[in-house]
């Protein structure tokens, strides 16, 4: 499953480009997020797809220099660490990423130049040479390589990031949030990873309605803007005139969603919704606005909780 933070973020994406574009039908908003999730699932599959091409790219380039008419020493006996890679391998092997890249139609076979492009910068990052001349070398080192290069580098791919351009609107504005869940699966990933393991799915499946993913995110996505208007004002109101000035518009908007969940999501941990939404704001707002929105929150939360407006339903969850 992916990680309910990614769930929120896509709700404040489609809650800023839904008030921006002046739309007045709220499930053509909510059929609209539902989309952006599902391909930034794809994009998500296409990554992992890239990762293993580029551990194939090597494979043949290994093959092509052996070929020489005059091959080199290390032409004849390669550095294999790369392409023996156990994380890039479990991958490879997956039936369940096989089967995704197969309902996609993703081939990579016509877009060789990106993979190029990618892995000669990458023979030349100090991180990969530190990693083919480790004495280390198991699972957990290899995961941690193929980490460092997706939040080191992945960012500066631009020959990669046009060509998602080109395959959906929507791969380019979720190309850093999926980075994102990348390094989260990948970190997590376990040396027990293999052909038969499934790869997350988006929402949770089980019977609970309340408690599923895909509920949570279309009925957040309603209420933030059925109280738009009332928790707007509401901001206002708890804030100093110096205060109002400093509210941007993605800052509002994370303020609004934070009081919807506290406000409408009755079994939703009070500390769960304050410390998701605060960690949002480092990303998708100004440099100060996690100071800045954790005062406001906090200040609101405790006035709304005394006057009764947040009731939580089960034990602790005002407090945990």
């Amino acid at each position: 499953m992916i990680n309910r933070r990614f769930l929120r973020v896509k709700v404040l994406q489609a809650v800023y480009a839904y008030l921006e574009s002046g739309e007045d039908f709220v499930e053509n908003g909510v059929k609209h997020l539902l989309d952006s999730i599902d391909k930034m699932k794809e994009l998500f599959v296409w990554q992992l797809s890239f990762l293993v091409e580029t551990k194939r790219f090597a494979e043949n380039r290994i093959e092509e220099n052996k070929r020489k008419n005059f091959p080199t020493e290390e032409d004849l006996n390669p550095n294999m660490r790369y392409v023996n890679n156990r994380v890039i391998a479990a991958l490879e092997n997956n039936r369940d990423l096989r089967k995704e890249e197969e309902l996609l139609k993703i081939n990579w076979a016509d877009h060789q130049d990106i993979i190029r492009n990618y892995y000669n910068m990458m023979r030349n990052t100090p991180e990969y040479k530190e990693y083919m001349s480790s004495n280390i070398d198991n699972f957990d080192q290899d995961k941690k390589f193929i980490v460092k290069m997706i939040n080191e580098y992945f960012a500066e791919l631009e020959l990669l990031q046009d060509f998602y351009e080109e395959k959906s609107i929507f791969f380019v504005d979720d190309y850093h949030l999926v980075s994102s869940m990348l390094v989260k699966f990948l970190l997590e990933i376990k040396s027990s990873f293999n052909e038969d393991s499934l790869l997350p799915t988006i929402y949770k499946t089980e019977n609970d309605r309340v408690n599923e993913d895909k509920e949570f995110v279309k009925n957040l996505f309603r209420e933030v803007i059925k109280h738009s208007d009332e928790y707007g004002k509401l901001v206002g109101e708890n804030t100093s005139n110096w205060e109002k000035e400093r509210v941007c518009v993605m800052d509002m908007i994370i303020l609004k969603l934070a009081l919807t969940e506290l406000c409408c999501f009755p079994y939703i941990p009070v500390k769960v919704t304050m410390n998701e939404y605060i960690e949002i704001s480092k990303y998708f707002s100004t440099p100060k606005s996690k100071i800045f929105i954790n005062g406001i929150l906090d200040r609101m939360q405790k006035k709304l909780t005394e006057e009764n407006v947040i009731v939580k339903k089960g034990i602790g969850l005002l407090d945990s």
